[in-house]
């Protein structure tokens, strides 16, 4: 093929080697010279690309050119901004490397599940359709993947959790050092689910079968692994096994694990103590705190000038006790308790009324709706009821609400460790450290996520879904700690290794100045990490062609140029490291 202007004209020629084709372009001139045509190449424009050569044809063929927009129509645009900024991040992280060292389709699978996971959590049949919209598929060469394959790639990644929980353990975890553990629930979809049982239901999902995971984060709240058990295991149960995991798997001979009161009780550390290298930090239950108030070893004057002292006490041997009084908190529970009690007094004088008036007879009639009431607002402890046939009275139990009241805003704090390995304000400062893993459920349950609602039926599939979405989760913690400028988070985080433990964490002056605003220094919008995802989605890839030749000419791509916030958030990304 060949198009001429004033002698130059452009030659594309084809091969075919090895069943490819090959198309070349060269720029030649034809010139006459002693009475024969004679021919000269002048260039090879193959490099520049086919819809570059196009262009040059056709100004050789002496057609006025025209601006992109009137000669170039758009095929089809991908969301790309978002897709482009997480991929980025999973190869900082290293991400393939830790999922398996040789290269495989299912590796690359479970990449993308990984970032579709982020971009848009969906069930898997649903990811298969809606990554179609986005440059995810294309650039990860996944374009032909169905649910089978996702679910493939599932039971692959699940064959490998212990070497990747140890890989990321080895990267992120330290000897002797601190390891938060906590568990939650989410509920099930079915009654096919060999894991799912009735239990303790955080989601407040009545009726519904649920499973029980626990997380295991650095004390930054960086994830490492996670476990899941059936949905009425005891929380307790699982921390021995945990740490002999942790010991085993992860090759950690020395470490501190910190709970909270309901996971390391009494009978969990008499076990932890007969194990070599393991020390704890936990919190007393309120009971225990009770009598210590009776035994006049906490009370309020012990507090005056300071938030927290150390103590010890013949029940708690070889163990330190740390008390703390936060009077913000003493306040809070003090109003809630005050609010609950009018509300319940004020549906029992309705029930006394309907008494009286002789609607409502019948001693068990009375004390069912009594009790639907009292147990509405769980303070039945702090009324006296009697009741017969025909009469309802009640009353207060002040003294059981003075005992209580006395208990407002002190907790106490308690640990295997010596003075010389940790001070008492530090120790106050690793148990509060749970707050990382409690932000590690929100995200994972309901804000970003979505671990729930489980449609899965097998057991293997369930526990390969948790798993995904903790490693979804990893790659999350490390783009919101390098995008922290431009969320609404507080950028000062030494602070908090100086500031008074006890007291309530004050943000930074920039910290309010964001959170006021809802505006960034140089005017540009604050952003949560869900709807930063959602701007850089924005940037889009479209695929082009020239006008008017019914689909025969070559497509190419462009990407709409990123704006400030969104060239700042692909900046911000070289930051991650590991």
């Amino acid at each position: 093929m060949t198009s001429t202007g004033r002698g130059v004209h452009v030659v594309t020629t084809t091969r075919t080697y090895k069943g490819k084709t090959y198309r070349t372009h060269l720029l030649r001139r034809s010139y006459r010279e002693a009475g024969k045509v004679k021919k000269e190449t002048l260039a090879n424009l193959t490099r520049l690309g086919d819809e570059v050569v196009e262009l040059i044809r056709q100004a050789l063929h002496g057609e006025m050119l025209q601006p992109a927009g009137q000669r170039l129509e758009v095929v089809r645009s991908y969301h790309h901004g978002h897709v482009q900024a997480v991929l980025e991040a999973v190869q900082r992280l290293r991400l393939e490397a830790i999922l398996g060292s040789r290269a495989c389709r299912e590796r690359t699978l479970v990449k993308a599940m990984v970032a579709a996971r982020l971009l848009d959590p969906q069930s898997k049949l649903a990811t298969t359709r809606s990554w179609q919209a986005t440059t995810l598929p294309s650039l990860l060469a996944v374009e032909d993947a169905n649910e089978q394959d996702l679910y493939a790639a599932l039971d692959w990644l699940l064959a490998r959790q212990g070497r990747i929980e140890k890989r990321l353990g080895q990267r992120h975890l330290v000897t002797g050092g601190l390891i938060l553990y906590d568990l939650s629930s989410s509920y099930l979809e079915g009654h096919c689910c060999p894991l799912g049982a009735y239990g303790y239901n955080r989601d407040g999902k009545r009726g519904k079968l649920q499973i029980t995971y626990g997380l295991v984060t650095t004390q930054e709240g960086c994830p490492v692994a996670v476990s899941v058990f059936e949905g009425n295991t005891v929380d307790a149960t699982t921390l021995l096994p945990q740490v002999q995991r942790l010991r085993q798997r992860l090759g950690i001979e020395r470490l501190v694990i910190v709970g909270d009161r309901g996971l390391i009780a009494q009978v969990q550390i008499d076990q932890l103590k007969r194990l070599p290298g393991v020390d704890w930090i936990t919190a007393l239950r309120s009971g225990a705190i009770r009598h210590l108030v009776t035994d006049a070893l906490v009370t309020p004057e012990q507090f005056e000038g300071r938030s927290l002292f150390e103590f010890c006490h013949r029940d708690f041997p070889s163990e330190r006790l740390v008390a703390c009084y936060n009077p913000e908190l003493a306040r809070h529970r003090g109003a809630k308790r005050q609010a609950l009690l009018e509300a319940t007094q004020a549906e029992l004088a309705v029930l006394q009324h309907q008494v009286k008036a002789g609607r409502l007879r019948g001693s068990s009639t009375i004390a069912l709706r009594v009790g639907r009431v009292i147990n509405r607002y769980k303070v039945a402890k702090h009324f006296e009821l009697t009741i017969t046939d025909d009469t309802l009275a009640v009353a207060l139990n002040t003294q059981q609400i003075q005992a209580e009241a006395a208990l407002d805003g002190v907790y106490v704090i308690r640990t295997s460790l010596s003075v010389e390995a940790m001070t008492a304000a530090e120790a106050v400062r690793s148990y509060k450290y749970l707050s990382h893993v409690e932000q590690a459920f929100r995200a994972l349950k309901t804000v970003d996520l979505q671990v729930r609602p489980i449609f899965h039926r097998l057991a293997h599939r369930v526990k390969a879904h948790l798993f995904l979405c903790m490693l979804a989760y990893y790659v999350q913690w490390h783009l919101m700690a390098a995008w922290r400028p431009l969320l609404f988070h507080d950028e000062d985080q030494t602070a908090k290794a100086t500031r008074d433990p006890v007291a309530p964490a004050p943000r930074s002056t920039a910290a309010r100045s964001k959170a006021s605003s809802r505006q960034l220094a140089d005017g540009t919008s604050v952003h949560s990490f869900r709807t930063l995802l959602t701007h850089l989605s924005t940037r889009v890839r479209n695929v082009c062609r020239p006008a008017g030749n019914s689909g025969a000419s070559p497509t190419f791509t462009l990407d709409t140029q990123p704006d400030a916030t969104q060239q700042r958030a692909y900046e911000l990304l070289k930051t991650i490291q590991v």
